[in-house]
């Protein structure tokens, strides 16, 4: 009787126990999955980023003389950075979505948690660095630089400007969800190895 009423009692903690533990892989995957989606969006408002705009140049007599002016990602390698990086996560993120879907079966002594772990640490560093560098090339693009002589461009193409700034905070909001996934690998981790 008493060794019924214990089975009982372990089996209820195990479930309750495994509920739990589901409840925290759903949001790692649901975490992953909007980190995904800001990370991609980042990339494609980059990528798409353009803005044409004719500015005049002199005025001869009452005729102004007019130029066409582009402003794209490709022209700042900061940018064009920032979009492979973005691009990168974004498939990483995409991978170990369907590695925590489809791959608890093929799991091998746990290889898969240590693996995911150091490679979302590797993930968040690239991507923070495409941010920081961008980040510099929008502030300058933003405000110039009157030491060296940089002007601001911001002032004469606005939306380029506005979505720029967008990608921006869009990849920033993923990069931080990144980090929330991150810890939550490594903290599941150093659990599994205290066991």
């Amino acid at each position: 009787m008493a060794s019924e009423n214990a089975e009982k009692l372990d089996l209820g903690f195990n479930t309750a126990s495994d509920t739990k533990q589901q409840k925290k892989e759903w949001m790692n995957l649901s975490l992953r999955v909007l980190s995904f989606f800001a990370t991609a969006s980042a990339t494609l408002i980059m990528a798409l980023n353009k803005q044409t705009k004719s500015l005049v140049v002199a005025t001869i007599g009452t005729t102004p003389l007019t130029i066409t002016l582009t402003a794209k990602f490709l022209h700042t390698p900061a940018f064009i950075f920032f979009v492979i990086v973005n691009g990168m996560v974004s498939l990483y993120n995409l991978v170990v979505i369907a590695v925590d879907i489809l791959g608890p079966q093929y799991d091998y002594k746990g290889l898969r948690l240590g693996l995911t772990a150091i490679l979302d640490v590797m993930a968040v560093a690239l991507a923070a660095s495409g941010d920081g560098a961008a980040t510099f090339m929008a502030e300058i693009g933003r405000n110039g630089n009157s030491h060296a002589k940089w002007e601001k461009i911001c002032d004469k193409f606005h939306e380029y400007c506005n979505r720029s700034a967008v990608a921006l905070a869009t990849s920033f909001l993923g990069i931080i969800l990144l980090v929330i996934v991150t810890v939550m690998s490594i903290t599941k981790l150093f659990k599994l190895n205290r066991i």
